[in-house]
């Protein structure tokens, strides 16, 4: 699925609706690689491609578009589909809060949800709504900041600090206003996005997950494909139209633009194009990192989520309410790591490590014959290539210090009461974002959190793992923290780390609330002179991972300047339109509804149908189990409207050569007319290599057809209520 990278850092996800044109000219209407920032649509002949409406009706800066009916939603795309507000988008972008609306008496992600009435819809717990309300080309005014300074650590500090200087310069929380600046290319070009967010959002409709999540993780990524996997939400605004947190006064929003159904759906061959906010693609990235991904971060990420995963399976085997707690968790983690899985096999499959070197030698060999370009960048790839070996030599130690707090709490509350009783001494305009007095209370929320979804068995396992795997680091990957541990003790890490994990970590008092408020009062010298075990364990963990990070800084700082000029020098060697890499920004795909072949005398077809979802279920796996409402319907033939007039079947899912990846989830994908047809969800298992490299032979990507939300609505759910307000 498109969506889910679960074990990341808050990310503000950005809209974006143009980048310099100076990067790109004419570009051709024939559909390929292409995630096109809105203010290029000009430069694509997409009536000549299909498109049968004025492509101002697509985007007009100047007026109401289709791009109005667009949102964000906390890092998915949804749309409005209805003048109140009603919001279309998948169900595993809802999934995280159905599952906290679910009790073990009420689950709504095993029963699904469906409200009939306004006053039935329940508050979905941390979903944000986030529409586009300006932009402005801010490129000038950054670049200016930084082009005198050399030292990478020194550029990379003070470009931060600029970029974050204009957004809060921008943000108005008055008008609930927030403001990003976005890279659209490393080192290059930078935008200003507004938008306005809406904290209020309602569940309004789920199917159960043997829909919505049909074939789970068996068909996760797969094609063919049979998962209805929608849902509904709807924001709310206060009576004035000024955005707040829930309240039952409060009332739909009515956005400036909703889109318009098409119930007949779309055939094989037929133009479509996709709107939505692509997370980010790596394609411009050179060799090194290529490499770096291939031999470091996918296979260690991989591993370890797997790991994590049948940890959890295990634990919450026969506990329901375990089960629940750990559902959208591990499906984020399932997602991710299958993605990983797949760009692993596709990296060597298509051999692209290698494709990249031979591409960067054509490239020095093009440097090389021009003294002038020479001068400028006779040494870049040589000088990425250095980069990159030194984060080779330390690589596992920072993935594993990047993850350990995300898969123990207590470590996660004990860095957190370090961190705080340093930072709460600074002006609060130095203090790092999340200790902010603006930001502060969100911050104590999701602590809160993360003691309430606490399981000590799944952290001890966890963190057994972690902790073994990592003795057994290169000399450049050490753990100091560990080494600490093992001091005099080394003959039996196993029991060492057992027992220090058992009673030091999970036996701390840190999960306790009064206790942890406690701690948040006291000072630095007062944590350090309690010599809790918990403090200088994590002290010396913290320690490591603060040099990292200044390490890094000082990495990104010469990466940023490296990719600008790699970008550069590419585009006078190839002469050539480059589309900036995802961004979490606002992009427009096109192409067309289309199967591939994934292998020799292997076709697969562009449609599925509900007779899909009959075979899968008759294998008997849990992933494949249905409702029995659904057999009952199936048996009778009662498909109603929404068949194919072509092929008398019920449609399920399709498939498309547009350009996607994470952050598409729930895009709308439209006809020629600018109907919705169905929500894209997934790509072909051959497809997560796309954010690496895109091939139109392979690249394909999937939604559900519309026509099978539309009879999932009307005859398994008889949600009558929604179809008027659909106008359907």
């Amino acid at each position: 699925m498109n969506s889910f990278h679960f074990i990341k850092k808050a990310v503000l996800f950005l809209i974006a609706l143009i980048t310099l044109s100076i990067f790109l000219g004419m570009i051709s209407s024939s559909p390929d690689e292409g995630m096109y920032p809105l203010s290029e649509i000009q430069k694509v002949d997409l009536v000549k491609a299909g498109l049968k409406i004025d492509p101002k009706e697509v985007y007009n800066p100047n007026g109401i578009s289709l791009v109005d009916a667009l949102v964000n939603l906390s890092g998915c795309t949804g749309s409005f589909i209805s003048e109140n507000g009603l919001i279309i988008t998948n169900h595993h972008c809802a999934y995280g809060s159905i599952a906290k609306a679910s009790s073990v008496e009420n689950n709504y992600l095993e029963n699904g949800f469906h409200a009939k009435s306004l006053e039935e819809e329940i508050p979905a717990s941390g979903s944000t709504v986030k529409i586009i309300d300006s932009y402005q080309d801010v490129s000038d005014e950054v670049l200016n900041t930084i082009k005198n300074i050399s030292d990478p650590t020194e550029r990379a500090k003070v470009l931060s600090e600029k970029l974050k200087e204009i957004s809060d310069k921008a943000t108005n929380e008055k008008e609930s206003i927030v403001a990003e600046v976005a890279e659209m290319f490393a080192g290059k070009s930078y935008v200003l996005f507004k938008y306005k967010i809406i904290r209020d959002v309602r569940l309004v409709y789920a199917p159960p997950q043997s829909i919505g999540n049909f074939g789970g993780e068996t068909d996760n990524w797969v094609w063919p494909r049979h998962t209805g996997d929608f849902s509904l939400l709807r924001a709310y605004v206060a009576k004035d139209g000024s955005s707040a947190s829930y309240s039952k006064d409060n009332v739909p929003f009515k956005p400036k633009k909703f889109l318009k159904i098409n119930p007949n759906g779309i055939e094989e061959g037929d133009f479509a194009f996709i709107l939505g906010y692509p997370g980010r693609t790596f394609r411009h990235r050179p060799a090194a990192y290529l490499k770096y991904q291939q031999d470091y971060l996918l296979p260690f990420t991989s591993n370890l989520y797997d790991f994590a995963i049948k940890t959890m399976q295990d634990l919450s085997r026969d506990d329901k309410a375990l089960k629940l707690k750990f559902a959208s968790r591990m499906k984020g983690l399932a997602n991710t790591m299958k993605n990983y899985q797949g760009k692993m096999k596709g990296l060597r499959k298509i051999n692209l490590v290698e494709q990249k070197l031979n591409e960067e030698k054509e490239l020095q060999k093009f440097i090389n014959e021009n003294p002038e370009l020479k001068k400028k960048y006779g040494n870049l790839l040589s000088e990425i290539n250095f980069v990159f070996s030194k984060i080779d030599e330390t690589a596992l130690a920072d993935l594993w210090m990047r993850q350990i707090q995300n898969f123990s709490t207590t470590l996660s509350l004990a860095n957190f009461v370090l961190n705080y009783v340093e930072e709460i001494q600074k002006p609060d305009s130095e203090r790092k974002f999340q200790f902010q007095e603006k930001n502060l209370k969100q911050t104590l929320i999701t602590l809160e959190n993360l003691r309430a979804n606490y399981n000590p068995d799944f952290e001890k396992e966890i963190l057994m793992k972690m902790f073994l795997d990592a003795s057994k680091f290169k000399e450049t990957s050490r753990i100091y923290a560990l080494d600490y541990l093992l001091e005099g003790n080394g003959s039996n890490p196993e029991d060492t780390f057992s027992e220090f994990i058992e009673n030091k970590i999970i036996g701390s008092k840190i999960r306790e609330k009064d206790y942890f408020d406690l701690l948040l009062k006291k000072t630095p010298d007062e944590i350090a002179k309690s010599q809790d075990e918990l403090f200088i364990f994590t002290s010396k963990l913290r320690k490591q991972i603060l040099q990292n990070e200044k390490e890094n800084q000082k990495i990104e700082g010469k990466l940023n300047k490296l990719y600008g000029d790699l970008v550069d020098v590419k585009m006078e060697w190839k002469k050539t339109n480059f589309i900036p890499d995802a961004n979490s920004t606002l992009r427009l795909t096109f192409g067309y509804i289309k199967g591939y072949n994934p292998a020799d005398a292997v076709y697969m077809e562009p449609f599925t149908s509900i007779d899909g979802v009959i075979e899968k279920s008759l294998t008997g796996e849990e992933d494949f189990v249905i409702p029995d409402k659904l057999k009952t319907l199936y048996n009778k033939k009662d498909f109603g409207k929404y068949v194919n007039k072509k092929t008398g079947k019920l449609p399920v899912a399709m498939l498309y050569n547009m350009d996607t990846t994470g952050g598409n989830s729930g895009s709308p994908i439209f006809d020629a007319y600018g109907n919705l047809i169905g929500i894209n969800f997934d790509r072909a298992y051959e497809a997560t290599i796309n954010d690496f490299a895109w091939n139109e032979s392979y690249s394909r990507s999937i939604g559900v057809d519309i026509r099978y939300v539309l009879w999932i609505l009307d005859k398994f759910s008889n949600a009558q209520n929604i179809l008027k307000e659909l106008n359907i």
